[in-house]
Formats: C-alpha cells, structure tokens, sequence
C-alpha cells in the first residue's frame, strides 16, 4: 500500500478531539479489517456498532465515505478516521506522541531557555498554522470548509503554544502571536462568527496568566501591548496585570 498523501498529524490537527479519540480506539481495538488498496483510494470494513464498508481517498484527508449515519449524511465520522490513520501508519502502533491532542491551550510549566533553532522552529510553525486562518470571500457553500481550515489552525497553534517553556522570550512569541490574530480579524478579513479563533485566543490568555504564575519576569511581555492599535479588548486584562505589578514594584522600593 502507498503512504497517503496526508499525515497522522494532518489527520489530528483537522480532526475534532472526540472523534480523533474514537477513531485511535477502533483502529488499536483492531476493528479495521479487510483493507485493500485501490487507485488512490484505501477501502476496508469498520467495526463500530456494525460492520461499515469505508472508503477514504489517500490524495486528501477528509475524501470518501462510509455507510454509518454521518458518514452517509457527507460528515468525516470516526470510521473514515480509522481507517486513514490505517492508511498512514500501515497498521504499526501509534506513538504517544501521536496521540496527545491538545483540546484547549495549556503552560507546559517547565522553566527552560530555547535554542536558537528552536526558537526559529517555533516561529516558522506557528506562521505554517496560521496560513490556515485565512479571509473568507468564498460563497456560502463552502463556509463549513472554511470553518473547518479556522480549526485547524487554532488545533495547530493550541499544540504549539501548549509545548512552550515559560520564559520570556515564549511570553513575547505568544503575545505577538495574539496581536497577528487581532490584525486578522479586525482587517484581514477572517469571519470568526462561530467563534472558534475568538475562543482560542481566550484560552491563550489564560496561559499567558499561567506563564506569570510560574514565572513572574514573563509580565514584561505584556509591554508589547501598550499604544498599539487593537481592535478587541482582549488585551485588557493583561495590561492591568502589568499596571497592577508595575504599582505593587513601586510600593516595594
């Protein structure tokens, strides 16, 4: 069987986290049987509550169907799932690696500089993850694939921000990651409507409030945010935690 032309990462990053879950537990139950390989295309049978005749396209995640409800109403069900995770990893056992999903941003708590290949790493990841995070111009038929490239992104960037160290270099990467999705939104023509870059910025702030906890030299970064031109208030609350320790320094000299 040919490597698919998507990856286990692909698949995770565009994957909602429930079905992504449900997917890795029928592929390491075994429940995909009677692979085959055809012209671009893998078909099998899944077992979920019945034995499903699956097809996925191996050329782009997310193409083909199968005979479940959703599957037969065109939504990606854990079936296809499955079964492209098969296709990627010819039925070897997944990594730790690659089965952690980060549902929403978290400080990894650990206090380490980066390397500056790490750090260009970094930044070269997170500018690939926010290409998905595009304008939309497109007509109404093709807002749920819209939707569907704006979580992707925030699935790409919520597992990058959740692998950083605290210190004050990562603190600087996520504020200015924070003010490019601002920009986007306010005039780079993104539609945020259903929320969800709006709800991953909210999760990054509240790592941003982790990162000072942990490390209170971090605060510094929201420096970055004062006498720039931002269009939401988001920015609110960080700037009064650096109002309030910059007063709280004061009082202490």
């Amino acid at each position: 069987m040919k490597p698919p032309h998507f990856t286990i990462e692909k698949i995770k990053f565009a994957t909602p986290a429930m079905t992504f879950h449900k997917a890795v537990d029928l592929y390491e139950a075994g429940k995909v049987t009677q692979v085959e390989a055809g012209p671009g295309l893998v078909l099998a049978i899944v077992q979920g509550r019945s034995p499903y005749r699956v097809i996925v396209e191996t050329r782009q995640f997310g193409l083909g169907n199968c005979e479940c409800y959703l599957g037969r109403h065109d939504y990606l069900c854990k079936h296809m799932v499955a079964l492209s995770i098969f296709a990627v990893k010819s039925g070897q056992p997944l990594t730790e690696e690659e089965k952690r999903y980060h549902a929403i941003p978290t400080c990894s708590g650990r206090c380490e500089e980066l390397t500056p290949s790490q750090r260009a790493d970094f930044k070269n990841s997170i500018t690939a993850a926010m290409r998905y995070i595009r304008p939309y111009h497109g007509p109404s038929r093709s807002w749920f694939s819209y939707q569907d490239s704006l979580s992707e992104g925030c699935n790409r960037l919520t597992a990058l921000v959740s692998e950083l160290p605290v210190n004050l270099f990562t603190a600087e990467l996520i504020v200015n990651l924070l003010i490019r999705l601002d920009r986007k939104l306010c005039k780079g023509g993104v539609d945020d409507s259903d929320g969800t870059v709006g709800n991953f910025m909210s999760g990054v702030i509240g790592v941003l409030f982790e990162f000072i906890t942990v490390d209170e030299s971090c605060v510094a970064a929201f420096k970055k945010l004062l006498g720039r031109d931002i269009c939401y208030e988001w920015y609110v609350p960080l700037v009064r935690e650096l109002e309030a320790q910059t007063r709280s320094a004061r009082n202490g000299l």
